[in-house]
């Protein structure tokens, strides 16, 4: 629910390790704590390599940490634009048409006009402003749609499989072995 420049400025802080006033790169400030142990083993790493790959893309070109916002409120869509012309970091920004629906009154319909409005509004400033939009709910009923929209960034619905239930309830009541 990022809805402000604030919120925003905010979130991309919090992904970002601090660094003396006037460095290079330095807004926003960085607020994550230290201790880079973890995520430097995961990634491969030593601690000095993750370091110079654990900041914000497109802060630091080098930078391997994406920060994606979701607008989802009217707000944050009214607000967008300031967001993305005051906060560097924000690299995707996710309709959550779920949420954006609710808000603007019209829970899940997104045929309405008024949700289709505020989501091509949404990614035409994103496209104005350069920055990816992304769609959370892809499936193969809608992927050519949405690709013809201008979404770069497609998250494909989770596929929900009650396979086992089915095999678990079958060999319960003895009907499998």
């Amino acid at each position: 629910h990022v809805c402000t420049v604030e919120d925003a400025r905010a979130a991309v802080a919090a992904c970002r390790y601090s660094r003396p006033a006037g460095s290079a790169n330095f807004d926003p400030a960085g607020q994550r704590g230290d201790g880079p142990g973890i995520a430097a083993k995961y990634w491969g790493l030593t601690q000095q390599e993750y370091y110079s790959r654990a900041d914000v893309w497109p802060i630091d070109p080098k930078g391997e940490i994406l920060v994606g916002m979701m607008c989802e409120k009217v707000e944050a869509w009214k607000n967008l634009p300031d967001i993305l012309d005051q906060v560097p970091g924000i690299g995707l920004v996710v309709i959550g048409e779920g949420d954006l629906s609710q808000d603007l009154g019209f829970p899940r319909q997104y045929d309405h006009p008024k949700v289709v409005e505020a989501m091509t509004d949404i990614r035409r400033i994103c496209a104005e402003k350069g920055v990816v939009c992304g769609h959370p709910h892809v499936n193969p009923n809608n992927i050519d749609g949405l690709i013809d929209e201008g979404y770069r960034w497609l998250m494909a619905s989770p596929t929900r499989s009650f396979a086992a239930l089915e095999k678990g309830r079958a060999r319960l009541s003895g009907q499998a072995k």
